[in-house]
């Protein structure tokens, strides 16, 4: 069993910026020299429709002392799509790669748009940095990996590893099902993987990697660490009908692989949980599991799924 030591909450994200007013999701570090730069995605306030996009920022900390901001960005790392393209109405990070033979860094980031008879359509994409993880350049219009003939519907929250320079993996969310609860359209997604020889076109499945728990479980943001001859994965997952609340909504979830193909589930030994009382109390949500200078943290979300900004772990003791 994992045993994790909660350090608060390291970010606030509300009103710092017009198109940052709140929302912190989806944690990612990326460890640099003198510092951690934490990317995640925030939301403007909602328009006269109600509707929301949702922007890429990022804030650096002390390496030393991870609870101190000591930047944050003033301006998005990219920009949203054009019309019809399909990230016209949001982005959200995925994962980082830090190629430092090519001093690339490459985001790979999920694509939102609008749609009519359900809410939202996601698909994921790779934008590149040369700049030092500043900025960043779509590598294309369209997606890396998007719907197909037996994954029909939502793919997101793309979790990269390159092992080798052409030995790459992802583990990934794609939807399985769309239905109406309560008068709204809910979807279902779980963790799927793929592999590739480049980063950029993946061969893929969709077949379920986690077994489901819940009913009509969604599942994301698998993070993945290799402890002690063997891969763990944290990940987020959630009950299908009456999420937003303390008691159905989003926990973190554990899986162990001795090969990163078969994996066995045991949700006790994942060792966080949500607090009594706090920014953490009701939820737990998108996991990034990350080793620096010897020690393992995990940053991650807390209530209604980061809307008052993330917050880190590091572990202690392991069984």
């Amino acid at each position: 069993m994992f045993n994790w030591k909660k350090h608060g909450k390291i970010f606030d994200p509300r009103a710092q910026f017009s198109w940052m007013q709140e929302y912190a999701q989806n944690p990612n570090a990326l460890v640099l020299k003198d510092r951690v730069r934490v990317y995640f995605t925030c939301r403007p306030s909602r328009d006269e429709n109600n509707s929301c996009v949702s922007y890429i920022g990022f804030v650096d900390l002390d390496r030393n002392d991870l609870s101190k901001v000591i930047y944050v960005h003033n301006k998005p790392v990219m920009e949203l799509g054009s019309r019809g393209d399909f990230d016209e109405f949001g982005i959200m990070p995925g994962s980082i790669v830090h190629l430092k033979d090519r001093n690339e860094i490459w985001l790979y980031y999920v694509g939102w748009t609008r749609q009519y008879s359900v809410p939202y359509k996601w698909s994921n994409g790779l934008a590149i940095s040369r700049d030092g993880g500043i900025s960043f350049e779509k590598i294309g219009k369209g997606p890396i990996m998007t719907s197909t003939l037996n994954e029909p519907y939502l793919q997101a929250c793309p979790r990269v590893w390159q092992f080798a320079p052409d030995n790459w993996r992802m583990w990934y969310q794609t939807g399985v099902e769309w239905y109406e609860h309560d008068g709204h359209m809910e979807s279902v997604y779980i963790t799927a993987s793929a592999d590739s020889k480049d980063g950029i076109n993946w061969n893929r499945d969709g077949k379920q990697v986690i077994p489901s728990k819940v009913f009509k479980e969604s599942q994301t943001s698998p993070s993945l660490l290799y402890h002690q001859e063997k891969y763990h994965m944290f990940f987020s997952y959630r009950h299908g009908t009456d999420f937003r609340n303390s008691e159905r909504g989003y926990r973190i979830g554990y899986a162990a692989s001795t090969d990163m193909m078969n994996w066995k589930r045991d949700d006790t030994k994942a060792g966080l949980d949500v607090s009594e009382t706090g920014w953490d109390s009701e939820m737990v949500c998108y996991p990034h599991v990350v080793e620096i200078d010897q020690r393992v943290y995990m940053f991650y979300c807390g209530n209604y799924f980061g809307r008052e900004g993330f917050g880190y772990a590091e572990l202690i003791t392991d069984k």
